[in-house]
């Protein structure tokens, strides 16, 4: 239990960096588009039940660029993220899995 608990540590933090690095690049080139920006503001629900866990989750999208958690609602389950341009739920929390093997 401890070890797979490690491991999704690990993965959450090499996922994260891969994820912040890839957001920057997207970002950069959207910067020299003239029409690179629709921002919007979205609700994502979650499947993780525990507050830290959902907060680890908002945290871990506000630092990667372009997004930004606005809103939590752990009674609910949905955090509300602005993005600088639409994009699949699944593409601005790909870390869940990470924390739910991590905390949950």
């Amino acid at each position: 239990m401890f070890l797979s608990r490690i491991y999704y540590a690990i993965a959450y933090l090499v996922v994260l960096i891969l994820e912040i690095i890839k957001s920057t690049i997207d970002m950069s080139l959207r910067i020299f588009k003239a029409n690179g920006f629709e921002p919007i503001v979205i609700d994502i629900g979650t499947e993780l039940k525990r507050p830290i866990s959902q907060t680890i989750l908002a945290n871990s999208i506000t630092l990667t660029p372009g997004t930004l958690s606005v809103d939590l609602d752990s009674e609910n389950q949905v955090i509300k993220v602005a993005v600088i341009a639409p994009r699949d739920v699944r593409d601005i929390i790909p870390f869940e899995p990470y924390i739910r093997g991590m905390l949950e």
